[in-house]
Order: C-alpha cells, then structure tokens, then sequence
C-alpha cells in the first residue's frame, strides 16, 4: 500500500491529495509512509550518489537541486504535517458524523422495516373494518367471504401479534353472529312470504282466468291490462317476482359456507311445513260466510306452493320433489276437508256458484304449476250433490207459495192471446181443443204451467253449476235429468205430501190428480229440453207414470177418505126407528139422497185413471156397508123390530142396486155386491127365518150364510126377541106366537153355544 502511495506520488506532478488521504485513512499508514519515504529518500540518495560520482559535476548541480529540494521537502514536510493535524481535526469530525450516521441509517432501517411491517398489517386492519362495516349493514354473505379471507389468507402472512390474536380470537365469534344474524334474516323473510303468500296466489289465479278466457280480443286487453298491473307492482309479471328470494338465498349461500347447509334446508323445510299447517288454517273461521274469505283461504294456500314449486327448481336444493309432493299431499286433503265442512253448511245457491267457479279456477291454478288435483274433483262431485240439494230447498219454497197460491180450477182462456201464453208456456197437445170457441178451458190447472216453468228455472240454475267442471254434454244431461226427476219425484211430491195433511175438497184432490198426470207426460219435453241445453242426444231415464205415484196414491186415499166422511154424514144425519111397526115401502130417503150425490161425484172422476175411480167405488160401498151394519148390531141398539129389520132391508136392496149398476167402469162383475154380501146374508137369515139351513151348514165355507158368525145372528136375535117381548107384554100371545117365540129362544140358545164354541 505504501509503496504504491509512493509510486503514485512519483508518478503524479501535480494533485496529490487523493494520494494524502489514502495515507491518512489507513491504520498505522503515517508512521509507514514516513518510513517508506525515508527509504525511498536514502534510495534516491544512493542513486544521487552513483549518478553524481558519474556524474559529477551534474551531482553538483544535483545536490544543489536536491539541497534545495530538501529545503522544500522540509516545507513538504511542515505543510504535510499541517495537512496531517488538519486532516485527523478533520476525520475526528468526520467519524462522529458517520457514526451519527451509522445511527441514522440505523433507525432509518427500522423505520423501513416498521413501514413495511404496517404495509403488511395495514390490508389485515382494513379488511376487519370492512368486516365490520358489512356486518353492521347486514351484508352477511359477503361478510363471511370477508371473514374467510381474513382467516386464511392475511392473518397467517402478518404474523404472530398480540392485536392479530386478539382478531383470531374473535373470528368464531363474528361466525357465529353472522350464522345468528343471516337465520333473523330468514325468520323474517318466512314471515314476510306468508304475508305475501295471498298475493302471489291471487296474482297466478288471475294469470289462470285470462289463460282460460283467451281470446285474441282478451289477449290485447290482458296485456294492456297486466303491463298496468306490472307497473304498479314493481314490475312483477310473474307471481313468484312479486318476492323478492335473495335473502333466503343468502341465507343459504352463508350456511353453504358454514358447512351448515343439510342443517339449514331441514330448518327451512320444517318452518314452512309448520307455516303451511298454519295457511291451511282458515284466517275468518267460517269460510261460507262470504266468497272473499273462500278467495283468501285459496290464495294464501296457491301463493305458498307456487313459491316452493318456484325454489324446487332455484333454490340449490333447498325444496325437493319429494317433499313438495308430500307437503301438498298433506296440504290438499286439509283443503279439500276444509271446503267439505264448509260448503256443507251454504244454503245460498248464488255463493256456492261463486265457490265452485273459484275452486275451478284454484284447480286449473294447479295444474298450471304440476300440482296434483286429487281429492278436489271428487269434492266439486259433492258439492254438486249438496248443490242440488240447496236448489230444491229454494225451489220447494216456490212449490209451496204455487200450491197454496192455487185453485186447482182447469184454464180457462176468453181469447187467443190467452190461449197462445199458456201454450207457450207449457208443451200441450192442443189439435182438439184449437177446434173448439172461446172460451176454451185445458183439462189442467195454472199450477202445470207454473210448475213446468219453474222446474225449467230449476234446470238453468243447476247448469251453471255443472259449467267448467270439463263434463261432456251427455254426462251433463244426465245429471241434469236426474236432479230435475229428483225435484219432481221428491220435492213436488214432499209438498203436495204436506197439502195433503189437511183436509181438501174432493174436486181439488181430483184436479191434482189430473195435474200430476201432465206433469208426468211433460217429462219427456224436460228431457228434450235439456238435451237441447246440453247438445247431447236424447234419452229418457224415468217411466211415465211412476214420478207421482205416491202423490196420486195420497190424493187417492183422501178423495176415499172424503167419500167416506160424506157417507157417515149422510149416515148420522138420520137415525134409524129401530121400533118401526111397519115399513115406508121404500128406500130411506136419506139413503136415496146419498146414493144419488155418490152417482154424481163418481161421475165427475171421469178424469182420473181407472184405478182411482175403481178404489173411490170400492171406499164409498165398503164404507155403506159397514155402516149399516155397524148401525144394526150397535150395541147401543138393544131392540129390533121387525118392521124396521125391513125398512133396513129396503135400503140395503136400494144400495145394491147401486152396486149393481156399477157407477164407474173397470169394475169386476158383482165386486161391489161383495162389499153387503155380509150384511145381505144376515139380514136373509132373520127375515127368512131360515135358521135351519144356517145351523146345519154353519162352519162350512160354501154355506148359504158363510159370511154370518155366530155372534152377529145371536145378537140380532136377542135384539129381536126384545122387541117382541116389548110389543107383547101386555096381550096374550097366541099358539102360533108361542111357538115361535120358542124356537127363537132355542136357536138364541144353539147360537150361544155356537159363540162361546167359537169364542
């Protein structure tokens, strides 16, 4: 080093400084340099020498150069020294800046290494603000995004900080607020879906009815009209839109990265299952009271499954088809069990239509979004049922204000105005009756005409409620026919029934009897009718003839009843002289009398069928009959005479020529006669006196006097023996007298024998 210094500074005329300090910088370099110097001197000097002893006189000049180079090594020297002192004041100033700045790059690097560590630190503390500020606005999924990078990626790169402990530490905290906050989110969401549930089911019915309804007209107007309706409701054109989904799938998002999403979708799924139970619930109660409820009910229920049929196809899994199935299954039995009870109780027929065509509308709903129907046709089946049933209450009110409203007098019409309304209104076969003048009268009353228009009011009513049900026109008509056939055969029927409880006048129950008739021909034309309704082809389910039956056989039996009751009038009006001494010769008049109003009024049933007439003959001579029978072994009749045993003989004959001349056709030959043989063969016996024929043949069915027991031919006798005993107690019977009073005391007495062998 010094060496080199030196051949530097040789070789250098004119800056040595850099040479200088390269000697003052080095450790030990002064003293070795001054030495090397000395050296380098005395080589020099040496050489000096040679070069003088060869050269002389140029060593003389030499050394006078050199002695004058040694008075200016010798300033060299003070000046070095003096540069020496300056430069050590110099490097002592010097080393304490560079110590100042060894420090300074000292705490510049570990502000370097603190900057970088805060760089490092500083994305970690921005990302737990941002953590924050999205868990205060309750964005919770991208918060736990947030948190997942925060726990993964940049707490682990900053290191081990007792702040970055601190945050690690509240990592499963913050989880587990966001896992608590997002289900909050959910429970509100569910809560907000069941609010809005009614909506989204109304929305998707209306959708259903213009779909139904579609018309290129409708289409145009439902377009203008749903474009409106869109945006009034924010846009929805769909029903699902009109909820908004994003929280719930948040939810699920936020659970999928939890790990928990199996927990969450059976969470969910038993919250709605629960909800579901909670829709199918009715809000109002009573869903009969008003069709507003029923639409609610609907809607609420439509709204719930078309959104879990929405997420069944968004939700990742949320809702499956399995559980949407058994859900609905679950859910559809409720309703239709629901609707059952409900509907059950509606006497309005107006509200049912109005049910029926929402449960139609709810229907085609379903199947719009792949729902099963079952079990809801089968309960349209027994509405239509119950329908039917409401109807002929109302229509039996109808009847009842017809018939009490009623004369039960034939048509008559003064013009041919008249006569065309009353065609119009009923069908009639009326060839013959167009021949005759006015005034013209039809064999029936006003109530036919009423009744067929009313059972026609009846038939429309009933179609509209088998409209929409995707019926075809004869299974229509069928049901149609069958519900008309059940309103005659038994609410018509139920009310002339009800008439029939009071009394009626004979010529009443006769023209229902006639009316009844027509009705039962009209059927036919109903039927017509409704297959011109329904466009099916025409058939005919109930006979002619049987509808009314039961109603004729009412009116039958009354218009007997009545006969009879006419009979015992005319039979209590006069009381027989049982102590007769003689007889008039003649019928009573009182029997006269009422055989001819008989005659009369069985003639006037010219009308009804042969069997009314027949059984009215066979009540009015049956009941003669008895009566005077009855009337001749009363009890209360303790004496007979003979004279008015005869007169009773004379009426009886009278009464069978009645019989005999058969006032009303279709009767067997003698079938009235039968009605006195029993009274004919009692009366015989005593007037003839044949008492030994009727003792011998007595017991024998083919006996003269088979229909004469016992009793009835004692107690006759006793009651002519009274008589006698009365009429003679004060004279003196002759022989012939006496013996016959004999005989009639025995045969009274075998007559006793007989009866108490009977008895």
């Amino acid at each position: 080093m010094t060496n080199a210094t030196i051949q530097e500074i040789e070789g250098i005329d004119d800056y040595w400084g850099p040479a200088f300090r390269s000697v003052y910088e080095g450790e030990g370099g002064h003293e070795a340099f001054v030495q090397q110097l000395d050296e380098r001197i005395q080589q020099h000097d040496k050489e000096i020498e040679k070069l003088c002893n060869f050269y002389y006189q140029g060593f003389i000049d030499s050394i006078r150069e050199l002695l004058q180079v040694r008075s200016h090594a010798e300033e060299l020297h003070a000046e070095i020294s003096n540069v020496d002192a300056n430069v050590k004041e110099s490097t002592e100033s010097l080393c304490s800046r560079a110590e100042e700045l060894i420090k300074a790059r000292r705490v510049e690097l570990n502000i370097a290494a603190t900057i970088e560590k805060m760089e490092l630190c500083l994305p970690l503390l921005t990302t737990y603000s941002k953590l924050k500020t999205q868990v205060e606005a309750k964005r919770y999924y991208p918060a736990l995004k947030t948190l997942e990078q925060l726990e993964h990626a940049q707490l682990p790169r900053v290191g081990a900080f007792a702040w970055c402990a601190r945050i690690a530490a509240d990592v499963p905290r913050l989880r587990r607020d966001i896992r608590d906050a997002s289900m909050a989110d959910l429970r509100d969401f569910l809560e907000h879906v069941r609010q809005l549930s009614p909506q989204v089911g109304a929305m998707a019915l209306v959708q259903t009815q213009d779909m139904l309804g579609r018309s290129l007209a409708n289409i145009v107007k439902n377009r203008k009209e749903s474009a409106a309706a869109a945006r009034e409701s924010g846009g929805a054109q769909c029903p699902h839109e009109l909820v908004d989904c994003s929280p719930l799938h948040r939810c699920l998002h936020i659970h999928s990265v939890l790990g928990a999403k199996n927990d969450f979708v059976q969470y969910y799924r038993a919250q709605r299952k629960q909800q579901a139970r909670l829709v199918l619930i009715p809000a109002s109660g009573n869903l009969h009271d008003s069709i507003q409820s029923l639409k609610n009910y609907l809607n609420a229920v439509l709204g719930f499954f078309i959104l879990e049929e929405h997420l069944l196809s968004t939700g990742a899994g949320l809702v499956s088809k399995d559980w949407l199935l058994d859900t609905w299954s679950m859910a559809v039995t409720k309703v239709a069990s629901t609707l059952r009870t409900n509907t059950s109780l509606i006497t309005d027929p107006t509200l049912m239509l109005s049910i029926k065509r929402q449960i139609v509308l709810f229907i085609n709903a379903l199947k719009c979004y792949g729902l099963p129907t079952d079990p809801l046709p089968l309960l349209l089946q027994e509405m239509a049922e119950h329908y039917t049933e409401v109807l002929m209450q109302r229509w039996v009110v109808v009847f009842r204000d017809i018939l009490d409203n009623a004369s039960f007098q034939p048509i008559e019409v003064e013009n041919q105005e008249q006569f065309d309304a009353v065609m119009d209104t009923f069908p009639f076969d009326a060839d013959e009756l167009e021949t005759l003048p006015f005034p013209r009268k039809f064999p029936f009353s006003a109530l036919v005409p009423a009744l067929y228009v009313q059972v026609k009011e009846f038939i429309y009513a009933w179609l509209k409620y088998s409209a929409g049900l995707g019926l075809g026109g004869a299974r229509r008509a069928a049901q149609a026919r069958h519900s008309a056939a059940l309103l005659l055969s038994r609410s018509f029927a139920g009310c002339l029934a009800a008439l029939f409880r009071r009394p009626l006048p004979l010529m009443q129950l006769v023209q229902i009897i006639v009316d009844t008739q027509y009705l039962e021909d009209a059927t036919s034309f109903l039927y017509e009718f409704i297959s011109n309704i329904t466009g099916s082809e025409l058939t005919t389910t109930q006979t002619a003839g049987s509808m009314f039956q039961a109603a004729r056989d009412d009116a039958e039996k009354q218009i007997c009843e009545n006969l009879e009751k006419k009979v015992d009038e005319f039979l209590d009006l006069e009381n027989y002289d049982w102590l007769l001494v003689e007889p008039t010769g003649q019928a009573s008049s009182f029997v006269t009398d009422m055989l001819g109003y008989l005659t009369g009024v069985l003639s006037s049933l010219e009308q009804l069928p042969e069997r009314a007439r027949v059984a009215a003959a066979r009540a009015a001579t049956a009941r003669i009959a008895s009566r005077l029978r009855r009337a001749l072994l009363a009890p209360g009749v303790r004496q007979v005479s003979a004279g008015a045993l005869h007169q009773l003989d004379l009426d009886v004959i009278q009464c069978e020529q009645f019989a005999a001349g058969e006032p009303v056709g279709g009767l067997r030959e003698g079938e009235l006669l039968e009605q006195f043989a029993a009274l004919r063969q009692l009366l015989d016996l005593v007037t003839g006196w044949d008492w030994a024929c009727y003792l011998h043949d007595v017991g024998l069915g083919a006996g003269r006097y088979a229909l004469v027991p016992p009793r009835d031919a004692a107690a006759l006798l006793d009651k002519l023996r009274e008589a006698e005993q009365k009429s003679s107690v004060f004279s003196v019977l002759k022989k012939n007298e006496r013996d016959r009073r004999k005989l009639l005391d025995t045969v009274l007495k075998q007559l006793r024998q007989l009866q108490n062998q009977d008895g």
